[in-house]
């Protein structure tokens, strides 16, 4: 079988990663989610106190970032690829608000998204790859087989990631995720450095009223016409 790098694209909780990740597990690919790469450089920018609400050190992080190590590791268990900061588990870290109120300020840096993206394109130098993020079939793998955008009206995406961090435990308003996801909408789409857009040999998935299910039909189908199976 031919083996394909396919690219998902598209706003915030809109399914991206949990998508990617039933791709790879049906054709038995590589899965990197590279905005956990980003939140793990937020992470890091918080606990070493670089970034809050008001106030940012940008030259103290790029100061800092050849000192950083980012990886994966399967987790067998879980039946998923957990992320690692200098060879410490952040998953459950950095999927909590306040990682994700400054990963967009963070994703604006040209420095750190150079990092990041050489990175992602050494992962893919063997094909059988799915990576989600904002700018992977515009920049990253401009050529990848397969592009897929991603999309959900803001509303029904803010009301997901609200259930999420509530089956968490998080105590969180459901205006507050509103607000985070329209603010970083907003940052990803009109950010300097590689905005999110739309690839133009990109295909559009709008999630808002289908099923996960229905939609991995969708996606599969579309990466069977790909590979010729």
């Amino acid at each position: 079988m031919n083996k394909i790098i396919i690219a998902i694209d598209g706003y915030s909780s809109c399914g991206k990663s949990t998508l990617a990740k039933q791709i790879a597990k049906e054709l038995n690919y590589i899965y990197i989610d590279t905005g956990a790469m980003y939140r793990a450089i937020t992470l890091y920018a918080i606990r070493k106190n670089l970034i809050a609400e008001d106030y940012f050190d940008e030259q103290g992080l790029i100061t800092s970032l050849p000192q950083l190590t980012i990886s994966f590791s399967y987790n067998t268990e879980l039946n998923c690829s957990e992320t690692y900061l200098d060879d410490e588990n952040i998953e459950k870290e950095i999927r909590g608000i306040e990682v994700s109120s400054h990963v967009s300020k963070i994703a604006q840096i040209k420095e750190v998204r150079k990092k990041l993206i050489e990175i992602q394109r050494e992962l893919g130098l063997n094909k059988g790859l799915v990576m989600d993020g904002r700018d992977i079939g515009s920049i990253v793998f401009p050529n990848a087989e397969l592009k897929l955008f991603m999309t959900a009206h803001y509303r029904i995406r803010a009301k997901r990631r609200y259930d999420e961090l509530k089956a968490k435990g998080d105590h969180i308003d459901y205006e507050d995720v509103l607000y985070n996801i329209t603010s970083r909408d907003n940052d990803d789409t009109s950010r300097s450095e590689n905005p999110l857009i739309k690839a133009k040999d990109a295909i559009e998935i709008d999630n808002s009223d289908i099923t996960k299910n229905e939609q991995l039909t969708i996606a599969l189908k579309l990466v069977s016409d790909k590979i010729g199976v």
